[in-house]
């Protein structure tokens, strides 16, 4: 089983950047596809980004492209997610996920999850 922790967030202003990270623990880090979710108040969870076993292949939801950029350290088992441009609307609690297959990560979901990390954007 593996265990995921969040850590990075914070209070930006708009603009502004972060860089997420969710070390994991326990399992293959390796062996699994990644991915970055978030929730804001009220809403429902959604999917960020994405990132294979070894890196070659990544997904974007099409709010965060081209300011957000997912990436991983199989060595150092720690995935990040680096957040610029930020907006108010990028407010919520992100969490990271694993799961052995990418298809499931891709399409917004996996097995295990961390506890999540608050992301305020003030404007």
């Amino acid at each position: 089983q593996v265990q995921l922790v969040e850590s990075g967030g914070g209070l930006v202003q708009a603009g502004g950047s972060l860089r997420l990270s969710c070390a994991t623990s326990g399992g293959t880090f390796s062996s699994y596809a990644m991915g970055w979710f978030r929730q804001a108040p009220g809403k429902e969870r959604e999917f960020v980004a994405g990132i294979s076993w070894t890196g070659i292949r990544t997904s974007y939801a099409d709010s965060v492209k081209g300011r957000f950029t997912i990436s991983r350290d199989n060595a150092k088992k720690t995935m990040y997610l680096q957040m610029n441009s930020l907006k108010p609307e990028d407010t919520a609690v992100y969490y990271c996920a694993a799961d052995p297959n990418w298809a499931v990560v891709a399409g917004g979901t996996g097995r295990y999850w961390g506890q999540g990390t608050q992301v305020t954007v003030s404007s």
